[in-house]
């Protein structure tokens, strides 16, 4: 019986169906959400990026994170790293404009953080914004909720 499981689960894989797929994604509440499924939480001038844990789930293992330079300036909608998994390569795009004046080296040595913490441990860049009022060009949690059951149910 576990044979054929572990079959139909490669199989499935291979057809691109989801055979184990959670019910839910986690979202926060405090932060904005772009939706290329990148999030970012604002303080002030200042914004921390990763990808969310919808993002993380549909990759599968992360194996690898490019980080860009600190000082290397990104544009909101536009891309910045990569996310290498075992599955894909998926592009990071900014939610944000600004200079990035710090990056998770962690990330380095322990990709798969961005697994097990997407919105802690797991965040990719932080970025001095140049413009705040980007801000309000995202999705709250409520919509990328929607957006993300919307998006799945087409898949």
């Amino acid at each position: 019986m576990a044979c054929r499981q572990l079959w139909a689960s490669r199989a499935a894989s291979y057809f691109r169906i989801s055979v184990f797929n959670r019910a839910f994604s986690t979202v926060l509440k405090d932060l904005k959400y772009a939706d290329s499924h990148e999030w970012v939480k604002v303080d002030g001038n200042s914004a921390t990026v990763g990808i969310t844990d919808h993002a993380q789930d549909h990759l599968g293992d992360v194996v690898y994170v490019e980080l860009p330079e600190v000082g290397a300036t990104v544009t909101q909608g536009e891309g910045f790293g990569a996310v290498e998994s075992v599955k894909a390569t998926s592009d990071i795009n900014s939610p944000v404009s600004g200079k990035v004046v710090e990056v998770n080296e962690e990330l380095s040595s322990s990709p798969a953080l961005v697994n097990s913490s997407p919105y802690n441990n797991g965040w990719i860049i932080k970025v001095e914004l140049s413009d705040n009022g980007e801000v309000n060009n995202l999705m709250d949690s409520d919509q990328y909720s929607k957006f993300c059951e919307e998006e799945d149910s087409n898949h």
